[in-house]
């Protein structure tokens, strides 16, 4: 799909006169920083010290969510309960641990110039992630400096419903002061794409891991690239489109 097709069902989609986009409201992993896989192989060893078998790509899918709910997922698979609050704390804390032993995460290429762009253009930018790990957030301004406020930034400790609820977009929307129809989404995971786009955001979704593009077409993905390069090199041509769009 082309980009002014996707800007035009969109707005026939969402019944928006018009799409000005203010504000771009950023997931963090795999979107920001190459670190799914350190994350699926934390989440893989602290399953399998707790004798669960689970496949690692499943945790690609899981993406997004509170560590709490991906923990009560866990266990219900295997034990059909939910993880008590001691027992998501303790958890949480191993898988933690191991994602922090492994080696650093590398920025995704693409990332930086993307953000350099918003910057020059005024564009607020809101990081909206469910980690809470302060691991990778501390690395935001050290990677990216300026690129996000500390009261720019939703995380698992502020939000009661994580992703695919469309609460973290709708509080980074209250953050950076815009309506749906001034705002843009960016993510790499279904439920990701599911919480930004019940929230009203134009969403863009991006194939960094193993989940395939139609996937996040079907979670309501309003465009999709194959890359946040691919994105960056596109960025100024999708939104002249966004603004000559909402012109007409």
């Amino acid at each position: 799909m082309d980009r002014h097709q996707a800007i035009s069902d969109f707005l026939a989609k969402r019944h928006y006169a018009a799409i000005n986009p203010v504000a771009a409201l950023i997931d963090m992993d795999g979107t920001l920083y190459d670190s799914m896989g350190h994350h699926a192989d934390a989440w893989m060893k602290m399953v399998s010290g707790l004798g669960i078998n689970m496949p690692r790509d499943e945790f690609f899918r899981y993406e997004g969510r509170t560590g709490a709910s991906t923990i009560n997922i866990i266990f219900n698979k295997a034990y059909g309960r939910d993880a008590t609050q001691e027992e998501i704390e303790r958890l949480y804390h191993l898988k933690t641990e191991y994602f922090n032993s492994m080696s650093a995460v590398a920025p995704m290429p693409g990332a930086a110039q993307l953000l350099d762009m918003m910057q020059e253009t005024g564009m607020r930018r809101v990081l909206v992630t469910g980690s809470g790990q302060a691991s990778l957030i501390e690395r935001l301004e050290r990677d990216f400096p300026g690129a996000f406020s500390p009261q720019m930034m939703v995380t698992s400790r502020n939000v009661t419903h994580g992703k695919p609820h469309p609460e973290p977009y709708i509080r980074a929307m209250q953050m950076a002061r815009v309506k749906p129809s001034q705002s843009i989404a960016i993510e790499n995971a279904p439920l990701g794409v599911k919480s930004a786009s019940a929230a009203g955001a134009f969403t863009i979704g991006l194939t960094t891991g193993p989940i395939p593009g139609r996937e996040l077409k079907e979670a309501g993905a309003d465009i999709v690239y194959p890359s946040m390069q691919a994105l960056a090199d596109d960025f100024h041509n999708l939104v002249y489109d966004m603004f000559n769009s909402s012109l007409g």
